[in-house]
């Protein structure tokens, strides 16, 4: 929790109360589903929590944003940025079932009422967000084909709407093949660990 709070010193009492709860939650949870690498459990904050909020440090989202969170797994990155922005509304979307359990408990655990979990595919969704985040659930061409067409027009937030991609490791081939406008935030340049040395996030808009 502590390097939470070093990248993130203005944390809410509450903020920081929801952040401190998650490695006990997803402690016990992943002893019953997996949905974290049992060996990585142990690095929740570093690997998933602050990953996540890389987000945060690319776009302040304003209140009455709708974000959706296609292939969330255990609940990455939408439950952390559920906490950190709780006047935005965010739908975290998976299609294992079990998987969505988790989201389920553990957002109900904490209260967090801007979270709606569902269970579905993101080319069966037909509602229209300002932003879809995942964190590389598939190469990114795919992805920008399977939520073609959700992305809203009006505009609310400094950064244009469109996909926030959270990616490791080399991406230029992928990159060539989207045709779309695309800006690449390296997380070397916000964090300073070595586990972000080649992770980034990638808007295409």
């Amino acid at each position: 929790m502590e390097i939470i709070s070093k990248y993130f010193p203005t944390l809410t009492a509450e903020q920081k109360e929801k952040f401190d709860r998650l490695q006990l939650l997803y402690t016990e949870w992943n002893q019953k589903i997996n949905v974290i690498s049992r060996k990585d459990i142990d690095n929740l904050y570093l690997h998933h929590v602050l990953h996540s909020l890389s987000i945060a440090r690319i776009v302040r989202f304003q209140p009455g944003t709708y974000v959706l969170d296609a292939g969330t797994g255990g609940g990455f990155p939408g439950i952390p940025l559920a906490i950190f922005f709780p006047e935005v509304q965010f739908t975290l979307l998976d299609s294992i079932g079990k998987k969505i359990k988790v989201v389920e408990a553990i957002s109900s655990e904490l209260g967090l009422e801007n979270v709606e979990p569902r269970w579905g595919r993101v080319q069966e969704v037909t509602e229209k967000y300002d932003f879809i985040v995942s964190r590389a659930v598939t190469r990114l061409p795919e992805f920008c084909e399977w939520v073609s067409g959700r992305i809203r027009r009006e505009e609310i937030n400094h950064l244009r709407n469109g996909i926030l991609y959270i990616k490791g490791g080399s991406m230029e081939e992928e990159l060539q093949d989207i045709n779309r406008h695309y800006h690449v935030y390296h997380l070397s340049n916000f964090f300073y660990e070595d586990f972000f040395d080649t992770k980034a996030v990638v808007h295409i808009y």
